[in-house]
């Protein structure tokens, strides 16, 4: 290591993502040699990196990528003050963070990971990595919605992206997206005057939820990890910077 960015360390370190390295930073909690880091600050081999009195160390780790289903309730969030985090709710033997987020409300497959490196190729939305969504409306599915659906729909001050999006029941639809604006299936139905009862993950890139049972986690094959790297083996890992992410 000659000289990293203090958020790029964290996540290296598999202490947590580039973005709560960020909060953590603004927040007065991170130091470099015993002066307050701030963000952009960079660390130099042979440096202390303390967060919350705890030293971090840069060593070799076994690299951690689980699959978890995710129940409703549930918060992706690292954060302890947060009751029903998601790290509490795993309790895993070793520190991971989450690989984006799905809201509260929302359920389905999220991945976990101590790979900092990971989380900023698989989701930073200018790479269009696929994520696939099963969505139970209010009421039932029409033409015009699915076409509307599909061809971008304003809010948040842009236009999204085209996107697949297929008829699964009378109220039911698949959907398939490349980018995570805030509650962004919620937002695309609300705008057509429809309502989201329940919004379930199924897919992220090449892992799925298949049949793995709510609140519990396994391991990504070895299979499944190969095939993710060579997807995101060309992909920008620079730190992800939106309103955020969550469905």
């Amino acid at each position: 290591m000659s000289e990293i960015r203090i958020n790029k360390y964290l996540s290296e370190a598999g202490f947590c993502s580039r973005r709560e390295a960020d909060k953590r930073v603004d927040r007065g909690e991170v130091f470099i040699d015993g002066v307050m880091a701030e963000n952009g600050s960079k660390v130099r081999e042979g440096q202390v990196v303390t967060v919350g009195g705890k030293e971090i160390l840069m060593g070799e780790q076994e690299p951690v990528l689980i699959a978890f289903h995710k129940p409703k309730g549930i918060v992706c969030t690292a954060e302890k003050r947060e009751k029903d985090n998601i790290i509490d709710f795993i309790n895993y033997p070793t520190r991971i963070y989450p690989v984006g987020r799905l809201d509260k409300d929302s359920t389905g497959l999220i991945l976990l990971t101590n790979q900092g490196d990971i989380v900023n190729k698989m989701m930073r939305s200018g790479n269009a990595h696929e994520k696939e969504y099963i969505v139970t409306l209010n009421k039932d599915v029409t033409a015009d919605f699915m076409e509307g659906m599909s061809s971008g729909v304003p809010i948040l001050d842009t236009v999204t992206r085209k996107c697949k999006v297929e008829k699964v029941g009378k109220r039911k639809i698949r959907i398939i997206l490349t980018q995570g604006l805030n509650r962004q299936i919620r937002r695309m139905c609300e705008y057509f005057d429809y309502r989201v009862v329940a919004l379930k993950r199924v897919r992220i890139m090449n892992i799925s939820l298949g049949d793995l049972k709510e609140g519990t986690y396994r391991d990504v094959t070895p299979k499944e990890y190969e095939e993710l790297l060579r997807r995101i083996k060309d992909s920008s890992n620079a730190p992800i910077r939106y309103k955020g992410e969550g469905k």
